[in-house]
């Protein structure tokens, strides 16, 4: 289905993103990773690029075109979590987590569309749990995932325009590490286990399906159960 696609994964060099660019190139995709950090991704083509900066965004986007002609489908993933007292938040701080997460899902979004002029045309985004539910101190990260939730329906409906779907993800606990988890932290999930990077590969894969082309605007969560759990102590 996807063989020979050219498929555009942001924040690809690690962790989620790594498994998104890995399952795809599986499936045979071009896939083009983009990212600070170097995508070390057996058949993987990298291109350096600061997604939260207009400028780097526009020109890189270009040129994968000018080199593979269209993008199929963009995979939003690139983002950073800082988590500390609303007291110690200074603006550069604010600017920096809202501009990686929030505002690169709008310019690569748009950069993306220009060149969807053939099938698939598909952009998933890398939402969050934490857009609907919050522990204290995750103002920055809760507010660019909140935004990335509303962005997603917006774009769907602009995008549509021009035939391209936009759907977005929200992970839960996923596992990227490597340090060693216990007991109840798989417990505590309804599925029975935190989740791993590959859970989320394969809602990207299902969510750019063009057979799946009923679904736009859409939030999946993926969170073995967390988001619907009532939790009290007894």
């Amino acid at each position: 289905m996807l063989e020979n696609k050219v498929i555009v994964v942001t924040g690809a060099a690690n962790g989620i993103g790594k498994s998104i660019a890995e399952l795809f190139r599986a499936e045979k995709a071009h896939v083009i990773g983009l990212d600070i950090e170097r995508v070390d991704i057996e058949g993987v083509e990298y291109r350096q690029c600061d997604v939260s900066n207009f400028q780097e965004v526009e020109r890189v986007f270009s040129s994968i075109s000018e080199d593979h002609g269209a993008i199929h489908a963009l995979i939003n993933n690139a983002g950073i979590s800082e988590f500390k007292s609303i007291w110690e938040v200074d603006e550069q701080e604010w600017d920096r987590v809202l501009d990686t997460n929030l505002k690169s899902v709008f310019i690569c979004s748009r950069e993306a569309a220009r060149y969807m002029t053939e099938d698939v045309r598909s952009i998933v985004n890398m939402a969050s749990t934490r857009a609907f539910m919050s522990e204290p101190n995750t103002e920055t990260y809760s507010a660019s995932k909140g935004g990335i939730y509303a962005l997603t329906h917006s774009l769907a409906a602009t995008l549509s325009e021009r035939g391209i779907r936009v759907n977005a993800i929200a992970p839960g606990w996923i596992h990227t590490g490597s340090e060693e988890l216990r007991k109840i932290d798989h417990e505590q999930h309804w599925s029975g286990r935190v989740g791993k990077g590959d859970d989320i590969a394969r809602a990207c894969l299902f969510l750019t399906d063009p057979r799946n082309s009923f679904i736009t605007g859409e939030c999946i969560k993926i969170d073995g159960g967390m988001t619907h759990k009532m939790i009290y102590e007894h």
